[in-house]
């Protein structure tokens, strides 16, 4: 095929399997295409999310990306790009992993991202989803209650969702595809969990996005381990805790970082009652573990 006389087209990357690229245009319309070497020469992969430029396929030939239109915003824990709002999916089963939590809000502020949190199967403890709103409402972090097989606070985290492009992500077994399912009526693979262990099953395998009711959501494998940022300056830390922001400039010492020092206005404010505990104390693991992996990044 002589790309010189095919057109070049824009679309969005919508799934990715193995070296074969799904990706849908401007009119609706899928083509599957391969990944030119040069991405590989600049350690660059497509990522579900991407807009591309393209070049399609002629009868039984593959077509072509061409280029990979700059990101917005770009995650490698799930691998999607320009995603806006990250919708962390907790549930009391498996039992939630708040510092995992923390770790992915981290990170999507850092990218610029907005950031929700789904608790679903209410149904299984009605009162987990006041007390994520109280950890979570002085960072401004929006939290809805929602039970996915009852189709109990849907509607509230629909209309959230709504002009924005999502990803669902969070711990294998939180209801992540049951969730999706309810949304956009759709027929997701679901997985129960482990008695054995108390985790959850991965039934989504790749990254996939979603256009249906209205909504735009990535559909992405769950997880339960995440890597500490190599290359994240332990000063920096602070600066992803919106919480953080009216007590900057009152602490004792100009450089605090809010690890017990004294005279710390972000520990008087817990003192106080008016930043969680258990979020500020989930901040200094982080900071602690943040502090080793900075003294050991050349090693």
């Amino acid at each position: 095929m002589d790309e010189r006389n095919m057109e070049t087209m824009q679309g969005t990357l919508i799934r990715g399997i193995g070296s074969f690229y799904t990706v849908r245009d401007t009119g609706g319309e899928t083509y599957t295409l391969r990944c030119k070497k040069k991405f590989r020469r600049q350690r660059m992969s497509p990522m579900t999310g991407d807009e591309v430029l393209f070049v399609p396929g002629k009868g039984e030939e593959d077509g072509w990306i061409e280029e990979i239109l700059p990101r917005k915003t770009e995650c490698l824990r799930p691998p999607v790009a320009n995603v806006t709002r990250l919708v962390m999916v907790i549930s009391p089963v498996p039992e939630p992993d708040m510092l995992l939590t923390d770790r992915l809000i981290s990170r999507a502020f850092a990218q610029g991202m907005d950031v929700i949190i789904a608790v679903n199967k209410t149904d299984l403890d009605p009162d987990l989803g006041r007390r994520i709103r109280e950890e979570y409402a002085a960072a401004g972090i929006r939290v809805f209650p929602v039970c996915a097989v009852q189709g109990e606070g849907l509607d509230e985290l629909k209309e959230a969702m709504r002009g924005e492009l999502c990803c669902l992500t969070g711990q294998s077994g939180a209801g992540k595809s049951t969730i999706l399912n309810a949304l956009m009526g759709l027929d997701l693979e679901t997985g129960d969990i482990s008695h054995r262990i108390a985790r959850g099953k991965n039934t989504t395998r790749q990254a996939e996005l979603i256009e249906k009711n209205g909504l735009r959501v990535m559909d992405t494998a769950g997880f339960n381990l995440l890597e500490p940022e190599k290359l994240l300056e332990p000063e920096k830390l602070k600066e992803r805790y919106p919480e953080f922001r009216p007590y900057e400039g009152k602490c004792r010492f100009r450089e605090c970082m809010h690890d017990r020092e004294p005279g710390c206005a972000v520990t008087r404010a817990v003192e106080d009652g008016f930043l969680s505990a258990a979020r500020v104390g989930r901040y200094r693991q982080l900071l602690s573990e943040t502090r080793e992996v900075w003294r050991s990044r050349y090693d």
